[in-house]
């Protein structure tokens, strides 16, 4: 099949390579000539494990290229997919000028049948309001589809490649047989291909997520009961986990989720559930959680040190938001590190990819090392903020010797607290007992 992709970031780049991969001829389109020209030579503009060979060996070979022309992107293609931003707006309302502005630049240059397939995520009835766009600025038919992506952020080339499911929101069992087509080599090993009614497939990406995150709001709950009250969340995540009703998945206490997607999504679906005058207790308190969740971190450190933490300095490991990414967008580090900057402390930091997207942010108000002890020499503390594999079994005697104070505050539970105890740190974690 001929497909075009509207949109360059993560959804859009991994699933334009990945459906090339597959034998299908892409075309990339993005206004920004910032991220075309560099994707034209070949060079990455995210780090995504995985993708850059991808994307190189597509385009060599012909299957994959990219233009900032979106009228010559759909002149010859059957599928366009639509993957732009829809970050969180006024209100936590989804903020959709995106993908209007590409509705209409669509309808305009259509140069016949095409079926428009919504990948990114948006509210209730943008599909709908996306076919009412372009039908109104051409005057060839258009069918539309909602085909929400459920990628993971560090993984997603492998989520494309094997999804745990397809959700197709489709009203035209014709153009319904050419997804399933195009996804067929995805599902060979019988995960499902999940056809619904449009409204049901936008609504099914908010769905997943809310569900997610909710999980790890409630286990932060349940990680700042326990440490009021001496219990181990560690010991309680286990026996929740054993419950089948339940499962083990998302159960990590830490410092929050952050993203592209949980913070948006979940503020999304409770502006969609005020929208329609329903209560959404569930909803508004995830966000809230989260936030707080970061705030209590912060106090922990700033009750132990002082409230002015000026002529203290800092180690942190990990900015970006999960383990995988270079992605900075809501991290919980950074809500930490600006805490911190905030009553004087002088912070380094260290992060396996997100270094250079650390030091473009702040400059020189923060150290950005090229290896992780170095942020450690003279340290008063170090802060475990992302759960880098790199970070699970570092040298405690070397990092002993490296800090003024051997103090860790562990933002993601990465060791065992008596360990740390008889290494001779304070070790402060989430849910468990300090020592």
């Amino acid at each position: 099949m001929k497909i075009t992709v509207v949109g360059t970031g993560y959804v859009g780049l991994v699933a334009g390579t990945v459906f090339a991969e597959h034998g299908h001829e892409v075309v990339c389109v993005d206004k920004d000539p910032k991220r075309i020209e560099p994707l034209q030579r070949g060079d990455i503009p995210i780090y995504e494990p995985g993708l850059e060979e991808l994307v190189r060996r597509n385009v060599d070979e012909d299957r994959l290229r990219f233009t900032t022309d979106l009228a010559e992107g759909i002149s010859d293609c059957l599928l366009i997919f639509l993957a732009v931003g829809t970050p969180d707006g006024r209100d936590g309302q989804a903020d959709l000028s995106q993908i209007w502005a590409v509705a209409e630049e669509v309808g305009k240059a259509m140069p016949g049948y095409r079926i428009v397939v919504s990948k990114s995520t948006c509210p209730v009835g943008t599909t709908y309001r996306i076919k009412e766009i372009i039908q109104g600025l051409t005057e060839h038919d258009i069918d539309v589809v909602s085909n929400p992506e459920f990628l993971k952020e560090g993984t997603a080339v492998e989520d494309m490649m094997k999804p745990d499911r397809v959700v197709i929101g489709c009203e035209n069992d014709r153009v319904l047989d050419i997804m399933k087509e195009l996804y067929a080599p995805f599902l060979r090993t019988g995960k499902p291909l999940l056809a619904m009614s449009i409204p049901s497939a936008e609504l099914s990406k908010y769905a997943v997520n809310t569900m997610l995150a909710a999980r790890i709001s409630l286990i932060n709950e349940l990680a700042n009961l326990a440490n009021a009250y001496g219990a181990d969340i560690t010991e309680v995540r286990l026996a929740i986990g054993a419950d089948e009703r339940l499962g083990p998945h998302f159960l990590f206490p830490g410092l929050g989720f952050g993203g592209s997607c949980f913070p948006k999504d979940v503020l999304a679906a409770a502006h969609m559930a005020r929208e329609k005058g329903l209560q959404s207790a569930i909803l508004e308190g995830i966000s809230k959680t989260n936030e707080y969740q970061q705030e209590i971190f912060v106090n922990r450190i700033l009750e132990h040190y002082g409230r002015d933490l000026s002529g203290k300095k800092f180690a942190m490991w990990g900015a970006s938001f999960k383990p995988g990414t270079d992605d900075l967008r809501n991290a919980p580090a950074l809500r930490v590190l600006d805490a911190l900057l905030e009553v004087g402390a002088e912070v380094a930091m260290f992060d396996p990819v997100a270094g250079p997207k650390v030091h473009e942010k702040y400059g020189d108000r923060v150290a950005v090392a090229q290896k992780m002890y170095d942020v450690l020499e003279d340290a008063d503390g170090l802060i475990i903020s992302t759960e880098w594999r790199e970070f699970r079994n570092p040298n405690f005697e070397r990092m002993g010797d490296l800090m003024k104070q051997k103090k860790i505050f562990d933002g993601r539970n990465l060791y065992i607290p008596q360990n740390l105890a008889d290494l001779g740190f304070n070790y402060f974690s989430i849910g468990r007992p300090d020592c």
